[in-house]
């Protein structure tokens, strides 16, 4: 016997999954399609590492192939000004939210020693930040988010 979830003969298996969490990503609206892409990787292996939650299980084809586990969420990817990302910034630490932060100088180091010693080397409100990733209830997450705008 099949479980439903409302009186529109759903089931458990078939009924959209909702999410009261979500994952986002704020990009800076004047970086390169190359820098985009590769600020947005770098931020969200900062989520799936500390937060254990936000991955869903291994892969397998049908041949029985496995592949790694990726989120078990979509990433939302939104776009702003420096500002934009700079109040970002500001209303997840006042939130305490989990986050990851991308600034302008990552665009020089080659490496994550390096990467790490660029961030430490600048106060947190002094950051030129290019992204920021965070993670958190949705509505906390949207309120940190304000004033962004989804990606192309």
């Amino acid at each position: 016997m099949t479980s439903t979830t409302s009186d529109t003969n759903m089931t458990a298996e078939t009924a959209p999954v909702r999410f009261d969490t979500k994952i986002a990503v704020v990009l800076r609206d004047d970086l390169q399609p190359w820098q985009r892409l590769n600020v947005t990787a770098f931020l969200v292996s900062g989520l799936g590492s500390e937060l254990p939650e936000v991955i869903g299980e291994p892969y397998a084809d049908a041949d029985g192939t496995p592949y790694l586990p990726m989120f078990r969420q979509p990433v939302l990817v939104f776009e702003g000004t420096k500002e934009t990302l700079t109040a970002a910034h500001a209303r997840a630490l006042s939130r305490s939210l989990p986050r990851a932060v991308f600034t302008s100088d990552l665009f020089t180091t080659g490496n994550d020693r390096d990467n790490r010693a660029a961030v430490r080397a600048v106060p947190k409100d002094q950051l030129d930040l290019v992204g920021i990733a965070v993670y958190g209830p949705r509505n906390a997450v949207d309120k940190v988010i304000k004033g962004a705008r989804m990606h192309p």
